[in-house]
């Protein structure tokens, strides 16, 4: 039945256009059109400007026959040119590829060949892994060379400089606003460590929200200025590359994640706003104390990727850093949860703060919503904090689906809604706590065992400055926790047998790791741990007896 409210009422240009991030730099260019944009060393880049040199990337681009559909990949570390590609790319409505700039050769092959990938922009601190990428690679790609002035002055593989690209474009290029924000803006592919990585299509419609949801629970504003510590080609900065654009803020880029810059940066630029994964932080607590610095100002710092212990979250509160934890996956463009900060929490000691901080709280209020399920029958289980489902997710900021992967797409989509693989509680509160990832959860003696809870008391140990926990074939219990730990520079001598008796005093007997390593943590490109070479050590330990 038609409602009045239909009749004559249509929706016609005046009222209705796609949602789209690309607005974002297109407003900010005539609210600040003299406003720095981006910092990159010395260079200084301002609204105005940065507008020019994203239409002249998407001019010349559109002259070298890219259009709707069409792949642009990038493989670079957080530089002016990855972010101008986040406009310039899909102004053409072209779809942006953010290739990890860790990545292998072989890894980076398959990307551009499962993308099938038309230009291809590689800074020439990459030019070994994409020229190895390249090869065999037909239909071969242009490649433009990105010679950054902080980065080798020598080694590009392309066929001209992206500045000489970018000459021959036109700064007033007339970029085309989407007709269907349901139109894909980018392309990014997971970590794949237990095969070829899947490729995560994601939408205008998508990236405008969570842009607009992180800059309202970030707290962005025009006065911001954001240090991008968290790689660009993650989930395209967790959709910070437009969110801090929206605001009109300051993009202050940063080549590579080392406390001996970061701190500087902080200090110098009046850094407000930060984000990385918790590894990203334990680098900041770790570092030496002359690198370290004090800042009259509070720096925010939002993180996310794994679950931070609450003994991290404490520390950089102690350093004049407030953290946010968020808490999301490639496949909703990054952030897609919060733990939002309840007043009654102002009462709490440092230490339960923490412990309440550590959760992953609840959907974000562009992500529409979460659920905790038993996977199996998608009926919620209770409120209880103790029973265990699969966290699921619903809402326009989840991607569109896997590229030429419809079973993995169908999947991942069952029951109506995101499945994130995933293991969690909810709690009283309706807070939602990851306890493990499904493949990661520990099962001795017929019970489970959260890998999580059992790091975040390893975290607690004062020589502990990171650790992973999962299982271990046990003859008598099925499964029993198997810790490997890294010892903070310069720690006292610490063995097996005091961090048992730590864990002791603090945890029930059946969760106690039986097996403790030390040594460095294996991790992926993007900093998290690689639980399954672990899970691989593990196994070859053979079983031990208390």
């Amino acid at each position: 039945m038609t409602s009045i409210y239909d009749q004559g009422l249509d929706r016609v240009a005046a009222n209705h256009m796609a949602l789209t991030p690309l607005g974002f730099l297109e407003r900010a260019a005539a609210v600040w059109p003299d406003k720095v944009a981006v910092v990159h060393g010395a260079a200084r880049t301002s609204y105005r400007e940065l507008d020019r040199r994203c239409r002249r990337l998407a001019s010349a681009l559109s002259r070298c026959g890219i259009g709707p559909g069409d792949t642009v990949s990038v493989l670079a570390p957080n530089i002016p040119a990855l972010l101008e590609a986040h406009y310039g790319v899909p102004m053409l409505g072209a779809v942006l590829n953010a290739i990890n700039a860790r990545l292998d050769a072989a890894t980076v092959g398959f990307i551009l060949r499962h993308s099938g990938a038309k230009v291809f922009l590689v800074d020439r601190d990459c030019a070994e892994a994409a020229r190895g990428a390249l090869e065999g690679l037909e239909p071969r790609p242009l490649v433009i060379d990105i010679a950054d002035p902080l980065g080798p002055a020598s080694g590009g593989i392309g066929e001209m400089t992206y500045e000489a690209f970018l000459a021959s474009g036109d700064p007033d290029f007339a970029w085309s606003w989407p007709e269907d924000e349901w139109q894909a803006i980018g392309l990014n592919y997971t970590s794949g460590t237990t095969g070829n990585p899947k490729g995560v299509v994601v939408h205008h419609r998508g990236a405008f929200l969570n842009a607009i949801g992180n800059a309202i629970t970030f707290g962005l504003g025009p006065e911001t200025v954001y240090l991008w510590t968290l790689p660009m080609f993650h989930c395209n900065g967790w959709c910070y590359t437009w969110a801090v654009t929206a605001v009109g803020g300051t993009h202050v880029c940063l080549r590579r994640v080392d406390p001996a810059l970061i701190f500087p940066a902080i200090a110098e630029h009046g850094v407000t706003h930060l984000c990385g994964a918790p590894i990203v932080l334990t680098m900041l607590i770790h570092a030496p104390d002359t690198v370290k610095r004090r800042f009259k100002h509070l720096v925010e710092v939002a993180t996310g990727g794994a679950a931070p212990p609450s003994a991290v979250i404490a520390a950089m509160s102690q350093m004049g850093f407030h953290v946010t934890h968020l808490y999301g996956l490639t496949e909703v463009y990054g952030p897609s949860t919060l733990c939002a900060w309840q007043e009654d929490w102002d009462g709490f000691d440092a230490d339960a703060q923490a412990t309440m901080m550590a959760r992953q709280g609840v959907n974000l209020l562009t992500m529409a919503g979460q659920d905790v399920v038993d996977p199996a029958t998608m009926t919620p289980v209770p409120a209880d904090g103790t029973t265990i489902g699969e966290l699921v997710l619903r809402g326009n900021t989840v991607m569109k689906g896997y590229l030429r992967n419809r079973a993995a797409s169908d999947e991942a989509f069952r029951g109506g809604w995101f499945h994130t693989g995933d293991l969690g509680v909810k709690h009283p509160d309706g807070y939602v706590e990851i306890k493990d990832r499904a493949k990661d959860i520990i099962i001795s003696g017929g019970e489970n065992i959260s890998s999580l809870e059992v790091e975040e008391v390893l975290y607690r140990h004062p020589q502990v400055m990171e650790a992973a926990v999962v299982a271990r074939p046990d003859a008598k219990w099925g499964e029993s926790p198997c810790a490997f730990i890294t010892l903070k520079p310069g720690a006292a001598p610490t063995t097996e047998a005091e961090v048992i008796a730590f864990c002791r005093e603090r945890m029930a007997r059946y969760k106690v790791p039986r097996t403790v390593m030390f040594g460095a943590l294996p991790k992926t490109s993007t900093g998290k741990i690689q639980k399954f070479q672990l899970r691989e050590q593990a196994k070859a330990l053979g079983e031990r007896h208390e």
